[in-house]
């Protein structure tokens, strides 16, 4: 919940409760294109399907950052803050997460808690999982600007706003709305962590081109506290801005009312002549029968606009430097995204066969993750082969590029995600996305892929019950006194991350009030988007020792590049190298009755997601005729929990008629 501060300067009289008068009690859950409504529209005409050999996804416009513009932006941010006498930390990052800029106004805090009320609004007296924790305040502006870019695309302009509302306990949230499921996104915040083994990390004392290859982790993964916007040049997204000034990191309960939110107007000033084209923002896409919110600032409330950098640099305050993240001093350049210095770009056609496929690389024309077999050999007969893993790739590729796509605009655009495979390791097999996907899906579809194969392979609760923090053993009995099960986690039944989701929800069935907890989840009382139970619990301690990082405290070590205290796997890698994700998007991978690894997909709405795994594992399979999808006897779905009434669990949910090239319903159907 976003506590909101006194301002510690007298404001001009009004000026902040002018712009908080307004409440819409229905402003975001009104109902929207195909969320609802009266009426109907034609049904368009089917769209060639798409063949590996012709693009039909146009190139992404390579922009960029120059220091000028982040000056201005800067500048245009810190004139604002100056008119509401608000000191604050203003960070812009470039759209693969290279952080250009920090600028410290004199008098900002320096410091800043996440937020330590719960669901239900009471304050915790306790910390509870990230819930409480007292960081640096650098570490939040840095992390709104990077939700700022990650969240957007040139279909789709999310921000920290936008984040909040899709990972809280209900969708939308706001007082009327217990009842419903939880966020679609619910639980994306933990990614991009700063343990993550695919996101890289800036090099001090290097500001090469090596330096500048992304996508880069963030310090606190993604936020939910307003003050982070997208940054957009000819329509294209180059990056993002997040303010930090009230030292309440946090997140907005209720989106039926308006804030006056002073950090919100801070970015917002920021991003004038940077804003993203108004047909794309986030209140143009409904989910689930409601629009989603972009901001509550408006720019007719902003004050004249500063675009001087000279005449605030090192007087109204400075670039101040950061561990881990910017050497300070000086204003960078960003990278144009689709470049080679970038770290994504176009794949060659020996690194993977559609013609519009991204891939990830090192700055040298490396793939960083090329397609390969599986490296578990000494616990898996027979391992997944470069060949099955090229075919479910190339199989889920072509899925993705058939779908309506759910958050992109215009209407009836295809949708773009990141695919991302491993085996029973959590080794990466290969990574492989459509050219304009949000960039926050490639470390979330690794994340699900290695979830699906964690929790459906032999050793997930072995691996819980370890050497780990006390707690997180007591997770494993939990699930198996929910499920009945005493031998629930180890390698019985095939969990889809959706699967997982429904018992990491804070009430079980999935937003109904009054219900238990999931067992991976916390009761709603400690509940809050900083309290998700076990998938925090795995990473708490990374965070801490990073927090310890940035602060420069006793010299502190970084954190590494693996995240959780799970004992490594035989290959001496963590099985969750970048944390768990709960929300859906993946499947393990079966050889028959034997799983030989996961597909994880990430970057549009979560049932495309589940869709995009589900017929991509089927139809690879059916092309080499050696692997697939789970036997449908050992997937979740059979399970029937036991709460007052039995309650069967997910295993994937598939659009009802997603392709543009067909009229084709029921695409998951009895396979």
């Amino acid at each position: 919940m976003k506590v909101r501060q006194p301002l510690r300067q007298a404001a001009a009289p009004g000026v902040i409760a002018n712009r908080a008068v307004a409440t819409l009690a229905s402003f975001s859950l009104a109902l929207a294109g195909c969320g609802g409504g009266g009426g109907s529209s034609p049904t368009p005409s089917p769209t060639p399907a798409p063949t590996s050999s012709a693009r039909v996804y146009a190139a992404p416009t390579q922009e960029s950052l120059t220091p000028d513009d982040v000056k201005k932006i800067i500048a245009q941010a810190v004139g604002e803050a100056r008119a509401l006498n608000y000191p604050a930390i203003i960070a812009v990052v470039d759209r693969v997460g290279n952080v250009l800029a920090v600028f410290r106004m004199n008098g900002a805090l320096t410091r800043m808690d996440t937020s330590r009320r719960t669901a239900t609004g009471e304050i915790s007296p306790r910390e509870v999982d990230a819930q409480g924790l007292t960081v640096e305040a650098t570490m939040g502006a840095i992390a709104k600007a990077i939700t700022g870019a990650y969240l957007s695309s040139s279909g789709n302009a999310f921000s920290t706003r936008t984040a909040s509302m899709i990972v809280q306990e209900h969708f939308p949230p706001a007082p009327n709305t217990p009842g419903l499921e939880s966020g679609p996104l619910f639980g994306v915040q933990f990614s991009q962590l700063p343990c993550s083994d695919l996101n890289t990390r800036y090099i001090t004392n290097n500001l090469g081109a090596a330096a500048f290859i992304g996508p880069k982790r963030s310090p606190l993964g993604l936020a939910a506290d307003p003050g982070g916007f997208p940054l957009y040049k000819n329509g294209v997204v180059v990056g993002g801005i997040g303010v930090m000034a009230d030292g309440d990191y946090g997140y907005d309960p209720n989106v039926a009312d308006v804030d006056g939110d002073p950090e919100e107007y801070m970015a917002l000033a920021g991003i004038q002549g940077f804003a993203p084209p108004d047909s794309i923002v986030a209140n143009m896409i409904p989910v689930d029968g409601s629009t989603l919110r972009f901001s509550d600032a408006r720019v007719e409330g902003l004050h004249a606009l500063q675009t001087d950098f000279n005449a605030i640099n090192n007087t109204v305050g400075t670039l101040v430097p950061v561990n881990g993240y910017y050497p300070g001093g000086v204003v960078l350049a960003g990278t144009a995204y689709g470049s080679e210095a970038s770290g994504y770009r176009y794949a060659t056609s020996g690194e993977f066969a559609n013609a519009d496929a991204f891939v990830l690389t090192d700055g040298s024309g490396n793939d960083r993750y090329p397609i390969r077999g599986g490296t578990d050999g000494a616990d898996v007969t027979q391992p997944l082969t470069a060949a099955e893993v090229r075919a479910v790739l190339e199989e889920a590729f072509k899925v993705m590029s058939r779908a309506r796509a759910q958050i992109r605009r215009p209407l009836d655009s295809r949708a773009q995600v990141t695919i991302s495979m491993v085996d029973t390791y959590g080794a990466p097999l290969g990574v492989v996305r459509g050219p304009d996907a949000p960039i926050f899906g490639t470390d979330v579809s690794l994340q699900k892929a290695r979830t699906a194969a964690f929790f459906s392979g032999p050793n997930a609760a072995a691996q819980l019950t370890g050497d780990l923090d006390a707690e997180i053993p007591a997770f494993v009995q939990r699930v198996r006194d929910f499920l009945g099960d005493q031998t629930a986690l180890t390698g019985k039944v095939a969990f889809a991350d959706r699967s997982g989701g429904n018992l990491s929800r804070p009430f079980f069935p999935d937003g109904e009030v009054g219900r238990p907890n999931g067992p991976f989840s916390r009761p709603i009382t400690d509940f809050s988007p900083f309290a998700t139970g076990l998938q925090i619990a795995l990473v708490k301690a990374n965070l801490i020792q990073h927090a310890v990082f940035v602060e420069g405290s006793l010299k502190a070590q970084d954190v590494v590049q693996q995240c959780t205290a799970v004992p490594n796997a035989p290959n001496g890698k963590k099985r969750l190298a970048n944390g768990i994700q709960i929300f859906p998007g993946s499947v393990p991978i079966y050889r028959g009755r034997q799983l030989v690894g996961a597909i994880g997909i990430s970057g549009d709405g979560i049932d495309q997601d589940d869709m995009i795994a589900f017929l991509g594992a089927n139809n690879g399979g059916l092309r080499v005729g050696t692997i697939g999808n789970a036997p449908k006897d050992m997937r979740a779905d059979t399970i029937v929990v036991n709460v007052g009434q039995g309650v069967r669990l997910r295993y994937v949910n598939c659009p009802f008629a997603p392709f543009l090239d067909s009229n084709e319903q029921n695409v998951c159907e009895g396979l």
